[in-house]
């Protein structure tokens, strides 16, 4: 192996190296924004179980007047 193969495997393998840090930081962004998303999810589930107790508990009363 001469000088400018070893030259060109080094460049090769720097590239390999950035290639795998920028990766890893990307996955690392889309882990956290996958987490965040995944805790708003959660609180839009509740949000709405919430909404719907008390619409549920509108229309009861709604219904209870009506039949008085």
């Amino acid at each position: 192996m001469d000088d400018l193969d070893l030259k060109k495997l080094e460049t090769r393998v720097d590239e390999l190296i950035k290639a795998v840090e920028r990766l890893q930081q990307e996955n690392k962004t889309l882990r956290d924004s996958q987490t965040h998303l995944i805790t708003e999810r959660t609180d839009l589930i509740e949000k709405t179980e919430m909404a719907r107790t008390k619409v549920e508990a509108m229309i009861k009363r709604l219904k209870a007047l009506e039949n008085e």
